[in-house]
């Protein structure tokens, strides 16, 4: 099948929203680790060049893992978090 992914994790990176952004500070989470998410859902926010920003889920799921905690100062295009896919109908579950 085209556009199906072999990995059922999803890793959430920092993406610059200015030409001269190279690192943020995660202010704080609004989710959890294990937690379900939608995408588009508000995960967490960001400070960077004095100005906060929303970092939202890129897909479904569940928070697996928060990677980089709150205070944490992350560089452009750095892990976050991931997100482990909600397992469909048919798949097996461990």
């Amino acid at each position: 099948m085209i556009g199906v992914c072999s990995s059922p994790m999803t890793d959430v990176r920092l993406e610059s929203t200015l030409p001269e952004m190279e690192y943020a500070t995660v202010t704080r989470w609004l989710k959890h680790e294990g937690e379900a998410v939608a995408a588009g859902e508000v995960l967490l926010e960001v400070e960077a060049d004095k100005a906060t920003q929303e970092v939202v889920a890129p897909v479904s799921g569940v928070l697996e893992e928060i990677v980089a905690p709150a205070g944490d100062e992350i560089r452009v295009g750095e892990v976050m978090a991931t997100i482990a896919a909600h397992p469909t109908s048919g798949e097996a579950t461990e």
